[in-house]
């Protein structure tokens, strides 16, 4: 059974719109809020947007945070990541990632970096704070014939989500499907992206590439956030995140009677 979400909206990641968000927050979130979205998830902040001033757009502009894209937390930086979670009333921080950690090197940097996430979702749920990991395509990648993704589902402690970016593990040579079926309940979050799968090419709105996004949506067993983001497009990504809504939407619109739709918790 495929699980959709009838209480929480589909998620446009600011990263989108990153430029316009940069020359003007606010006036960035009003076409958000006009493309048809009613809630958002956060990137790095512009230099000198303050949180009072963010969290007053946000509420203006009826605007809700599904979750933060932010740095591996740790005991030194959490302040200010709890702090921003606490301005948008929003309890999921998920490290994002990126740049690659050169800890994906070797096996014993993998181990590593399990220790840091496991540290990190300590630190998060002592500040009432739910943490995620985010997937690019390294993850995927053999390393002494392991897989890190792997490694890390089976290091990670239960509490830590993953929040997995179809695309990026289409882009790896894996199934989105299949990884999804794979990780299992820990899924709780879903970037979604569409395009030719290629390092280099732009992306495009979802529907109009090559990510199977139906056999993605029919490996789903519980509630997942759905999160749209085009990390480069060749046209205007807004209208490309909007189209892309549009395409979920219908998805689920289009689900047979008596098919439960349960909202994301």
């Amino acid at each position: 059974m495929v699980w959709f979400m009838a209480r929480r909206p589909v998620a446009l990641q600011l990263w989108t719109v990153r430029d316009a968000f940069a020359a003007d927050a606010d006036r960035a979130l009003a076409a958000v809020k006009a493309a048809g979205f009613s809630a958002v998830e956060l990137a790095r902040l512009p230099p000198g947007l303050a949180l009072a001033s963010l969290a007053e757009s946000l509420d203006r502009h009826g605007l809700a945070v599904t979750s933060i894209h932010g740095d591996l937390l740790t005991s030194e930086t959490i302040d200010y990541w709890a702090s921003l979670a606490r301005a948008c009333r929003c309890s999921k921080v998920i490290w994002h990632g990126w740049p690659r950690d050169p800890r994906f090197d070797s096996l014993n940097g993998v181990k590593d970096l399990i220790g840091a996430c496991n540290a990190a979702a300590t630190v998060a749920g002592d500040h009432g704070l739910k943490f995620g990991v985010h997937n690019h395509w390294w993850e995927f990648e053999p390393l002494d014939g392991d897989r890190p993704i792997r490694l890390l589902h089976e290091g990670l402690h239960p509490d830590v989500f993953w929040q997995i970016d179809v695309y990026w593990a289409q882009t790896a040579g894996s199934d989105p499907a299949a990884v999804v079926t794979e990780l299992g309940p820990r899924v709780r979050s879903l970037h979604w992206k569409d395009g030719p799968c290629v390092h280099g090419q732009p992306m495009v709105a979802l529907g109009e590439g090559q990510v199977d996004v139906p056999r993605t949506l029919r490996a789903l067993s519980q509630p997942t956030d759905w999160v749209i983001e085009l990390d480069e497009c060749a046209t205007d990504p807004l209208q490309a995140a909007a189209r892309s809504r549009v395409y979920l939407e219908s998805l689920a619109g289009s689900e047979p009677q008596g098919c439960a739709r349960i909202g994301v918790g």
